[in-house]
């Protein structure tokens, strides 16, 4: 999507946030967050001389009440929870890979191997590596603590070799 678009609704979101936080002492509720950026996208359609927000969102979060979720949003401000989603170009395919390979009770590890191939047969591109990729999973650990990593580009690329998906590592340049 437009990249300034989804500037001011992260700043809007991180706001909203804060917001809740000041007010009851708590996290907003992920879904919550997810229907107030809505809202405000959905404004933007209803009157003349307003450009709707031109960006889609993928929305991963836990909360308390529904533990881990994901949700996804369009333009329109219209969104939906899911197990597995994705976006962008080639997201018809992705969506086709995802329904066959998903299961409920998924590993992590299986997860990202599913991601991996589902990037490899969907991305315009011969090779996967770092420079073409973000990366990030969000868990619980032992102790019911959220886990949120963002991989490193040298950890894109180790997964992507593990799945022999990969072409040239970082190092290897």
């Amino acid at each position: 999507g437009i990249t300034a678009d989804a500037n001011i609704l992260i700043s809007y979101a991180r706001q909203a946030a804060q917001q809740y936080l000041l007010t009851y002492n708590e996290d907003i509720p992920v879904e919550q967050l997810v229907q107030r950026l809505c809202d405000l996208k959905q404004g933007y359609t209803q009157y003349g001389g307003l450009r709707p927000f031109g960006v889609s969102f993928i929305y991963a979060g836990y909360d308390s009440h529904y533990g881990l979720q994901l949700y996804h949003s369009d333009p329109s401000g219209n969104y939906g929870g899911w197990k597995a989603t994705c976006i962008g170009a080639n997201n018809a395919t992705a969506q086709s890979l995802l329904k066959q390979d998903y299961k409920d009770d998924i590993t992590l590890k299986e997860a990202k191997e599913i991601v991996a191939k589902v990037l490899s047969k969907t991305m315009d591109s011969t090779t996967l590596s770092s420079e073409k990729l973000e990366f990030a999973t969000i868990s619980l650990n032992e102790e019911g603590k959220v886990v949120y990593h963002l991989y490193k580009p040298d950890e894109i690329d180790a997964l992507l070799k593990e799945y022999n998906l990969g072409g040239q590592t970082t190092e290897e340049k």
